[in-house]
């Protein structure tokens, strides 16, 4: 029976693609055309540069092939035979070079297009339903700068209309709240290639909502019990040795620069440097747990291709925490990580989380019944708050388990971020103890949680969630005051005076403009209060309230003003 999976349903769309495009440009060669999370793509190389009204023509030819309802046929081949069906096609040879011998090798063909494939298809190019190509971009072959340049369509693929037009209104919207787009528009931040690429400059405006993403985030970690950590950004490579990153993470790393004739490397984590702290001193079970967190910059090298925006970068600053603490108190530790993880993630407005949990793979260090007292811990913690949970099973690390954390936003898109790590590795490479109260050495518990991911992507993510439109409590300008004629203008500083002194960000629009106008230019910055004053405000002591949220208010004086803003602010705007 064939498989109709959306996975395959979209593999076979990639097939009839490279078919398409065979008829369109005869001269093409082509290397590889999986599925992916929303869709699949292809990458070929050819002569002529692709650009969007190719696509369409593409797209055409492609729909005439679905509907023949061309069936797809598996064939097996000998090594020999595929060579000379893929004779001129030097990036497929290459992909045929890297099957192993003794393994099938197996074609799939549909009309007279065959491509190499491990397969599973649909029954028929009928099957496919509803199609719809996006974009081009350059792709290097096999991901590495030094190989040729490719040309990658992405498209997408249904069963029908109707789910197909879903996915592009999704599209559209979430095009509408790209974080780089919004990012420009509102000032927030942005990349220069004096500096290089992937390292961020934040602007005033997104420096201030990271300020105070940073404010509330070591606040509420001095209240739950953490403890502040910082760290250097270079570290001697003896340190890296020591941790391992050096023999299983040197390609994300930067090249050493030499100090006083040593090897000193940028940091890619934070892990040792708060394990050093640990190590500074003898340890006793009466100080553990140790929670301890950082604000930690990192630095990962990351290919320029796949380098997006903030979610994707070559700096960024980790909200790393560790927790150091004994096997009989892991069971509550991870509870009271997760539930503390929760609890920040729903401050910034996403509601609706969901638990993966991924368990020992089948090359692990660690003892086994250490895996099955922490894959138990995390268990229990995930129905203990009540967290819908899909288990990976045999999907975790080989130094521990794992609980990630998915937000769903705004417009319904799942995104990772916080990490609860268990590592059985690094305590061992680092031979942490603790003396136990039977007064003799043990091994302690170590787990890592990232709780926002990182401050870069996270803020990335808030952009598009809000739109831009931030909470009151985050929004860099909290209200505008707008005079309605310059007479108005020392009134309308007067209740910039008073509202700065309680503490609220306030700006006042001396522009020369009509009322109108300022009244948009403060709309599209996406300035939560809007306070008009005029004639009658000035002699009365009021302003025109007017909100993102709520509309137009009328009068009010300051005082309810303030009561209702710092209400707002104080319930992160969650009511």
């Amino acid at each position: 029976m064939a498989d109709c999976s959306l996975e395959t349903l979209r593999h076979s769309a990639a097939h009839v693609m490279a078919s398409a495009v065979k008829q369109l440009y005869p001269d093409a060669k082509f290397d590889i055309g999986p599925a992916t999370e929303n869709g699949f793509y292809y990458d070929f190389d050819m002569e002529h540069r692709l650009v969007a009204e190719d696509l369409k023509q593409i797209e055409k030819v492609m729909k005439k092939i679905i509907g023949r309802k061309l069936p797809f046929e598996r064939i097996e081949t000998s090594r020999e035979e595929a060579k000379k069906m893929l004779a001129g096609q030097t990036y497929k040879l290459e992909r045929l070079a890297d099957i192993p011998e003794g393994e099938t090798i197996t074609f799939y063909k549909h009309g007279d297009y065959f491509d190499l494939c491990r397969g599973p298809h649909v029954e028929n190019t009928g099957c496919i339903g509803a199609v719809k190509l996006l974009s081009v971009a350059g792709s290097y072959f096999r991901g590495d700068e030094k190989n040729p340049m490719l040309q990658r369509i992405y498209g997408t693929a249904f069963a029908t209309e109707e789910e197909l037009k879903a996915y592009i209104t999704l599209q559209e919207e979430a095009a509408k709240r790209d974080h780089r787009k919004l990012g420009t528009e509102l000032d927030l931040f942005g990349f220069s290639d004096a500096v290089g690429p992937g390292l961020v400059l934040w602007h005033p405006k997104g420096a201030l909502i990271r300020h105070l993403m940073e404010t509330y985030w070591k606040e509420e970690h001095y209240k739950n019990g953490y403890e502040l950590l910082y760290t250097p950004h270079i570290g001697q490579s003896n340190l890296w040795e020591t941790s391992g990153h050096l023999n299983f993470y040197r390609d994300g790393m930067y090249s050493p620069m030499q100090i006083d004739e040593k090897d000193y490397y940028v940091k890619p984590m934070n892990c040792p440097f708060h394990i050093e702290i640990y190590q500074s001193r003898l340890r006793s079970y009466r100080e553990l747990p140790l929670r301890w967190a950082e604000l930690g910059t990192v630095y990962r090298y990351e290919k320029s291709g796949s380098l997006h925006g903030l979610m994707r970068v070559r700096g960024f600053t980790q909200d790393d925490s560790h927790i150091i603490c004994t096997p009989e108190s892991i069971e509550d530790e991870i509870a009271e990580v997760l539930r503390f993880s929760l609890h920040i993630n729903r401050a910034f407005g996403f509601k609706d989380i969901k638990a993966y949990l991924s368990t020992r793979p089948a090359k692990a260090v660690g003892e086994p019944e250490r895996w099955e007292k922490a894959i138990a811990s995390l268990r229990k913690a995930v129905e203990k708050c009540g967290l819908d949970c899909d288990v990976d099973e045999g999907g975790g690390a080989f130094y521990g388990p794992k609980i990630d954390l998915k937000l769903r936003d705004a417009i319904g898109r799942e995104w990772q971020t916080t990490t609860i790590q268990f590592d059985f590795n690094l305590p061992e490479r680092f031979d942490m103890t603790y003396i136990g109260e039977d007064g003799k050495k043990h091994r302690p518990y170590m787990v890592h949680r990232a709780l926002l991911g990182s401050l870069e992507r996270f803020f990335g993510i808030l952009v598009e969630h809000y739109a831009g439109a931030f909470p009151l409590w985050l929004a860099p300008e909290q209200a505008r005051v707008l005079p309605v004629s310059d007479a108005f203008i020392d009134a309308a500083k007067k209740v910039q005076s008073a509202l700065r002194g309680k503490g609220f960000r306030v700006n006042v629009d001396a522009q020369a403009a009509s009322l109108g106008a300022k009244i948009r230019a403060a709309r599209q910055e996406r300035v939560p209060y809007l306070l008009v004053i005029g004639e009658k405000e000035a002699a009365e002591n009021t302003v025109s309230v007017r909100t993102r949220r709520d509309g137009e208010l009328g009068a009010m004086k300051l005082e309810e003003l303030c009561e209702k803003m710092q209400t707002e602010v104080d319930n992160k705007g969650l009511l």
